[in-house]
């Protein structure tokens, strides 16, 4: 087994003699989701499960719209990471107009703006919602434990991640007009250039950004050694990788062939086509949550499932092609002891150094004369199918939709990052509670152990569900003196049943 506790915490028997804890909601995350833990009588955890309790259905609402306005609308799935979304859209529609190989200019102002985007997104997870876990500790005092603490006690460390963060999303507003749920991708290419002035605006403070996002990599390692043997523990187990590489089995955040690694680092595909990845991954349904739980279909689902993201993707990237990186990588690396990192708080560390990869490769672009060039738009053979797949910065991010002679969309499938993680974040979840929390007294403190290794996964929750049938109801009527006088609940198959009727 890759979990030695996932199994045993994820259902437990006769769970109405327990007494349940519930975390809700989860804090310091993007959307809504909560915790429950049942526990025995003597305090022993013996179910733990992570919820998405929010449902978006996006996959259903957006059939029948034609399909050139996809990459606007899906975007609105979330203000953190809509370039993400709007540029795994684009590529599938590039397909559907015959757009296969863009041109050097759209390709690359498209990087440069996933680039951007990596680049903010990075900064806020870290910085804001993460730092104060790792600065002032899982246990601290909950009024210091948030970013106003870190201002007051750590004020450099709190300004570089806002002025980081800001400079992501200045890249972001020049390109697509917004900084949030802007435009830039269209069918085949790009809606407008990148002028002259407004690149040697953003080169003005590169060199600078570059300089920072060295010296977060430096604090993120800094706080995780300081502490080697807790950090590599907690919430940590093996799993399977999955994520982009380019073709020369380097970093890929835009494009490239889908990898697989197992928990030993050894490949289970490479390089494999991701018009195919419904071959290889399937999608499996639990009763207790919106958000599906992916698997490799080659290793089937108890054995198959896997993580995404900075972690997955430095373990399975052979090299990171721009230097700094490259040698913060290196570093990295040594952590595995020749094998892959498995430590889930090494996901801060690796994020870093994917941020300041970012940070290179938007120098290295604004250098590029490809960036401000006018040919925009290609067309090419229609086609009625399309798959569009991105790193986005929470990772692995696949787009499906097919349309029908009219240009509107019949069918949609959305597997976002979040969904990827979601079995490694229960995993996470059980891990903790049964090192941490089983049979202990029950404080705060020891409750934020449960948060801190989801934030771990920098989870978009709101991104994360789509519909599976019917929506599971659970309604209840009580009189004036809270008597429960009759319930109802509707599963997530549409079965409606009285509990406690005959």
């Amino acid at each position: 087994m890759l979990s030695r506790v996932a199994a045993p915490l994820e259902t437990a028997t006769h769970p109405e003699a327990l007494r349940r804890v519930v975390i809700e909601p989860v804090s310091r995350v993007e959307g809504h989701g909560k915790v429950t833990l049942l526990l025995d009588d003597e305090g022993h955890v013996r179910q733990a499960r992570l919820h998405i309790a929010e449902f978006r259905g996006f996959e259903t609402f957006i059939q029948g719209r034609p399909y050139r306005e996809v990459p606007v609308l899906v975007q609105r799935l979330c203000g953190i990471c809509p370039v993400s979304h709007h540029l795994a859209a684009a590529k599938a529609i590039d397909v559907l107009v015959g757009a296969r190989t863009l041109t050097p200019t759209a390709e690359k102002l498209r990087r440069l703006l996933h680039l951007g985007q990596t680049l903010q997104s990075h900064a806020l997870h870290f910085f804001h919602l993460a730092s104060p876990d790792l600065l002032f500790g899982y246990d601290s005092d909950v009024a210091s434990r948030n970013i106003i603490g870190v201002i007051q006690a750590h004020p450099t460390i709190a300004l570089q991640g806002v002025k980081l963060r800001k400079y992501g999303q200045e890249v972001i507003r020049i390109l697509s007009g917004k900084r949030v749920h802007g435009v830039l991708a269209i069918p085949g290419g790009v809606n407008r250039s990148l002028s002259r002035d407004d690149g040697e605006s953003l080169k003005k403070d590169i060199d600078q950004v570059v300089a920072w996002s060295q010296g977060a990599v430096k604090t993120a390692r800094d706080l995780y050694l300081a502490d080697l043997e807790k950090n590599a523990a907690f919430g940590s187990f093996r799993s399977n990788f999955v994520s982009l590489i380019a073709r020369d089995g380097s970093l890929e955040l835009y494009d490239g062939g889908l990898r697989a690694r197992d928990h030993l680092g050894h490949e289970v595909f490479d390089h494999l086509n991701c018009d195919r990845y419904l071959r290889h991954i399937h999608e499996e349904v639990k009763s207790w949550s919106y958000m599906k739980f992916p698997f490799i279909v080659a290793l089937g689902s108890d054995e198959g499932w896997y993580r995404v993201g900075p972690l997955a993707r430095l373990n399975n990237a052979d090299r990171i092609r721009t230097p700094l990186a490259e040698s913060e990588r290196a570093v990295f690396a040594r952590l595995g002891e020749g094998g892959p990192v498995h430590a889930t708080m090494a996901y801060h560390e690796a994020r870093m150094i994917e941020m300041l990869y970012a940070a290179e490769a938007i120098r290295e672009l604004l250098d590029d004369p490809d960036c401000y060039g006018s040919d925009l738009v290609i067309r090419g053979e229609r086609a009625f199918e399309g798959v569009g797949v991105v790193e986005a910065p929470r990772g692995t991010l696949i787009h499906h939709y097919e349309v029908d002679e009219t240009d509107a969309i019949v069918r949609a499938n959305l597997i976002v990052a979040t969904t990827n993680n979601n079995n490694a974040m229960n995993t996470a979840v059980r891990e903790v509670a049964a090192r941490d929390l089983d049979g202990r007294e029950l404080t705060e403190g020891l409750l934020n152990h449960i948060e801190v290794a989801i934030r771990a996964y920098d989870p978009c929750l709101s991104c994360a569900t789509h519909a599976l049938g019917a929506m599971a109801l659970d309604v209840s009527l009580e009189d004036a003196s809270g008597l429960l006088v009759d319930r109802l609940v509707r599963d997530s198959d549409g079965r409606v049943a009285r509990p406690g009727a005959p």
